[in-house]
């Protein structure tokens, strides 16, 4: 439907920028319904909002003149979540409301808030900001609601996913309670709908049709890669689909900084956005894109929103979303006034399921696919190069001359391969990607074992003897005895290591070690018996010495301490087995008489 119930200035200015149909948003807001109400709106990233919300308060603002009076305080107050969409939507009044004599001043931050307190000095009609500078110009009076008609809540959603419930709710306190209030958004979540009942009188709730269908303009694709194989398939998704300018959308501010280096590093001509960019570094990126200098975009969800880049056709999902919104403010930014869109979605295996989900809440249709692969781009640029316009257009002269001239000196084939190889040359290598697995449910994965063990033939096998089992009754063992115990500190954790040192044996050989005041009992098996025996027996130095233990089969009796060496006989004595590390009863304990009782080592 043409503009035909808009105020006639506003008429003059969109005609003049070409607007002659009106997008669903823009129709609704014009119906007789919709004059002097409050709104709340919920539609699609892309649809015309911003020239919506500007018909709609066109006469709040003007009340039947044709040109605003003088600038003073402000009339209207449009509140945006970040700098670039504030800064869009003051470009977007300035020419929407250029013949009605509008000032239209934005205060963001990032920017010198001196400047901006002198422009709110100087007057001002709409004030277009971010909630953190708005609420600190009024904290600071130089921002006065006092004289405003209409609040308009841009993206209100995104709003509260950032944390600006509070400054929100100041801003809106502060204005004057018969004030309009429009609230715009994408989605229209629980949180959005009590603060509209909160702050809005009797509104009437305006629904486009993208918001039950999803968006008409984009087509989503979801491409099956493998673990760890996303960021291949992002250099081959460029290369295959080259678009005029893409935005690639990661999770984290540090997985940002490594895709745009991988893409920089292969030849691409990327920038970044991210939190922790300065607002001149912002705006020399989005620049950059604007003017051609950069094709890819590689940016986080908070610093992407409010992007309105004319001629971005590509959106890729370098890391999933969190949510069907986040997935639809992402996509959002491509397939903007009536122009068509691709939005893909990276999917490793193991996230299959929570991208069907998502995009099952979405409302979307999508297909799935695979990147494409080297052969294929090889394919596509031999089709591009065939097509490029250094063949097909007219040449001058002068370079018919100089080509002449290239064919005598050299033949068509060295020509004809020379232009190949420049025309390779400038476009970034494809990478090589892998099929992903496929990721089968777990109750398939079991059925599919259960059946193949139950299918598999049982033959007996008789298992062959080991050596180093462990016996099974104490006949099948050997006792010896060490000469060391708890009075000199004997351990099974050194103990061990030496008895297969002397032994010749392994720690599979070796069974109980029991450790009592004096000596130490072990039993190695039978099988190594006499072995063991003949080993510890040749050995004729070292302090820590083995014999066999008396009746040497069956459960030991508790020692009564035989004799430690052939030389010396301890005295008899009864003996528990060691639990733990016992304290000597030797070490001597250090006094400073200066001190009392407190031990003191001595250097």
């Amino acid at each position: 439907m043409p503009f035909l119930k808009a105020h006639a200035s506003i008429t003059r200015a969109l005609t003049e920028r070409d607007y002659k149909i009106a997008t669903p948003v823009q129709a609704a807001v014009l119906e007789s319904d919709a004059d002097e109400r409050d709104l709340l709106v919920s539609a699609q990233t892309g649809s015309g909002k911003t020239v919506a919300y500007g018909l709609a308060l066109a006469e709040t603002l003007l009340e039947g003149a044709q040109t605003l009076g003088p600038a003073g305080e402000p009339l209207a107050l449009v509140i945006a979540p970040t700098r670039e969409l504030a800064m869009q939507v003051q470009r977007e009044l300035n020419w929407l409301y250029q013949y009605a004599g509008a000032r239209v001043v934005a205060c963001v931050g990032g920017m010198d808030p001196g400047a901006e307190r002198r422009q709110l000095a100087a007057g001002v009609h709409i004030v277009v900001g971010t909630p953190g500078r708005l609420r600190d110009h009024l904290e600071r009076r130089a921002l006065k609601v006092g004289s405003l008609k209409a609040a308009v809540l841009d993206e209100a959603d995104e709003m509260l996913d950032l944390g600006f419930r509070e400054d929100l709710q100041f801003i809106l306190d502060a204005t004057p309670p018969e004030r309009r209030t429009l609230l715009f958004s994408a989605t229209l979540p629980k949180p959005i709908v009590t603060l509209a009942k909160h702050y809005q009188r009797d509104a009437l709730r305006i629904e486009t049709r993208g918001e039950t269908s999803g968006h008409a303009d984009i087509e989503y694709r979801a491409i099956r890669v493998a673990p760890h194989g996303g960021e291949r398939a992002v250099v081959n998704l460029l290369r295959f689909i080259d678009p005029p300018s893409a935005l690639v959308f990661c999770n984290t501010r540090q997985t940002v900084r490594h895709l745009e280096a991988m893409l920089l590093e292969r030849g691409f001509a990327a920038v970044s956005l991210s939190g922790e960019l300065s607002q001149s570094e912002r705006n020399h990126a989005l620049q950059a894109l604007r003017d051609g200098r950069a094709r890819v975009c590689v940016a986080t969800d908070v610093a992407a929103r409010g992007i309105d880049l004319p001629n971005l056709s590509l959106v890729i999902h370098a890391d999933l979303p969190n949510d069907a919104q986040v997935l639809q403010h992402r996509s959002g930014r491509t397939g903007r006034a009536g122009r068509k869109g691709v939005s893909i979605l990276l999917v490793p295996p193991s996230r299959r399921r929570k991208a069907e989900e998502m995009l099952a809440r979405a409302r979307v249709e999508f297909t799935w696919g695979e990147p494409p692969s080297p052969e294929e781009i090889a394919k596509l640029d031999t089709d591009r190069l065939l097509q490029n316009p250094a063949l097909t257009e007219p040449a001058s002269d002068d370079i018919n001359a100089t080509a002449d001239t290239l064919l005598a000196a050299h033949g068509p084939r060295a020509v004809a391969a020379a232009f190949v190889k420049l025309y390779r040359a400038q476009l970034p290598a494809p990478e090589d990607v892998s099929a992903p697995r496929e990721h089968k449910p777990r109750d398939e994965k079991l059925h599919k074992a259960r059946h193949e063990r139950e299918e598999r033939p049982r033959k007996p096998e008789a298992r062959p003897e080991r050596r180093d089992a462990k016996p099974q009754t104490m006949a099948d063992v050997a006792w010896f005895l060490l000469n060391v115990g708890r009075e000199r500190n004997a351990d099974p954790k050194w103990l061990l290591p030496e008895i297969c040192r002397q032994g010749g044996v392994t720690k599979q050989d070796v069974g109980a070690i029991r450790v009592y005041d004096t000596e130490t009992r072990f039993f190695v098996n039978a099988n190594v018996a006499e072995s063991f025996t003949a080993a510890v027996a040749a050995r004729q130095k070292g302090g820590v010495r083995i014999f066999p233990a008396p009746g040497n089969h069956g459960e030991q009796s508790p020692p009564k301490n035989p004799p430690a060496s052939p030389e010396k006989t301890a005295p008899p004595q009864t003996a528990k087995p060691f639990v733990g590390k016992p304290k000597s009863d030797e070490r001597p304990k250090w006094k400073n008489p200066k001190w009392g009782k407190k031990p003191h080592k001595p250097k």
